[in-house]
């Protein structure tokens, strides 16, 4: 299912990277929390391909759905 989004516990201490390499999957998110363009972070990143930035969006939607937990302060 996600086949560019690597566990290992020998990497990042387990975190989701892209493709085994030390970019966590966090890290291209907050890029585009930023308001950094997939183009942009493909400059900045030449060694990223837009698959593994658009898997990244995809992950972290799929944990979205997977659990809900309670944000404390937020409010509905």
């Amino acid at each position: 299912m996600f086949d560019r989004i690597t566990i290992n516990p020998q990497v990042l201490s387990g975190q989701p990277c892209i493709r085994g390499m030390r970019m966590p999957v966090h890290q291209i998110l907050d890029l585009i929390a930023a308001g950094k363009s997939f183009d942009s972070i493909l400059q900045d990143y030449p060694y990223l391909e837009l698959e593994d930035i658009k898997q990244a969006v995809e992950y972290a939607a799929w944990l979205a759905r997977e659990e809900s937990s309670e944000i404390v302060g937020f409010k509905s």
